[in-house]
């Protein structure tokens, strides 16, 4: 076991930034759900929390995806503070400056993801691997959708 866990140690970190990330990105949803002000207000109020609770299972399957591994998955704010390549956004009420931001860390998001598919490649992780096609095409989607409606 302790070979296949240092095979898996690169894709194991990934996957915890990967975690880290996902919880800001999360957060930063929240606060779009609850701050956004205007004439789009019921439209993106709801699309927003749609987005949240994607993201809310998203982030369970990764963490169980590390315990599959055999390691353990971050859990505290701290950690995910250091270890997310997103930023915390406050007090967005603009529905167009939401819309940009989510594009612009769905994007980091699928960047990140396409780098685990690599590594997971190499160590033969087929399960990661589909995990993270997964959530890339369903994005790939979404990213095509926010871009339509940002022109």
């Amino acid at each position: 076991m302790s070979d296949e866990i240092n095979t898996n140690q690169s894709t194991i970190d990934q996957l915890n930034e990967l975690l880290s990330s996902y919880q800001i990105y999360y957060q930063n949803l929240r606060g779009y759900h609850w701050n956004i002000i205007g004439k789009k207000f019921f439209e993106l109020h709801l699309k927003f929390e749609e987005y949240y609770n994607d993201v809310q299972l998203k982030i369970d399957e990764i963490a169980e995806r590390i315990l599959g591994l055999a390691a353990t998955p971050l859990h505290s704010f701290p950690q995910y503070l250091e270890k997310s390549s997103l930023s915390v956004q406050e007090n967005i009420t603009d529905g167009n400056v939401a819309i940009e931001q989510i594009k612009t860390q769905l994007e980091q998001l699928v960047t990140k993801q396409k780098d685990i598919i690599k590594t997971a490649d190499s160590n033969d992780d087929i399960s990661t691997n589909d995990l993270m096609t997964r959530y890339i095409a369903e994005q790939e989607k979404t990213l095509w959708m926010l871009r339509s409606y940002l022109s």
